[in-house]
């Protein structure tokens, strides 16, 4: 025997949807990645480029724990987590048309960002996210 799922009442968010969840994940692999990238540039230093090296591994750090705790919040459902991911998405499009060359990173690039997007502009997603000053999301108006 399964017990039922207790009901959402009017104080409780209602669950996140899949392209939510998608587009978090993914999100947190892109910050994920960004990080591994700062770590690999700070055991490739050399002293002639020291200075360049270290603001580059800075920046990618910040930046992936930054995307990072977005995605956290946007499992939240804090809305104000989606600009920024929204924003890096289109960085990385304009990264992918960059590097066409390498067609299979480009790719990747471009589709992972294109996925995310699609996901952060679904009506579900835009639902969860939306602010609510009358904190009545989630009733059923019985």
């Amino acid at each position: 025997m399964s017990t039922p799922a207790p009901h959402e009442g009017p104080h409780q968010r209602p669950g996140n949807p899949p392209p939510l969840t998608v587009a978090a994940s993914l999100a947190a692999v892109q910050g994920g990645l960004l990080v591994l990238l700062a770590v690999l540039e700070l055991a490739h230093l050399s002293s002639q480029r020291m200075s360049l090296g270290v603001t580059t591994s800075v920046f990618f750090g910040v930046y992936g724990l930054a995307l990072v705790g977005c995605a956290v919040a946007l499992t939240r459902q804090q809305g104000w987590a989606r600009g920024p991911v929204l924003l890096t998405q289109l960085i990385q499009l304009g990264l992918a048309w960059n590097l066409r060359e390498f067609w299979p990173v480009a790719g990747l690039m471009a589709v992972t960002a294109l996925v995310v997007i699609a996901g952060m502009i679904h009506p579900a997603t835009t639902d969860v996210l939306a602010d609510d000053p009358t904190g009545e999301r989630g009733t059923t108006g019985e």
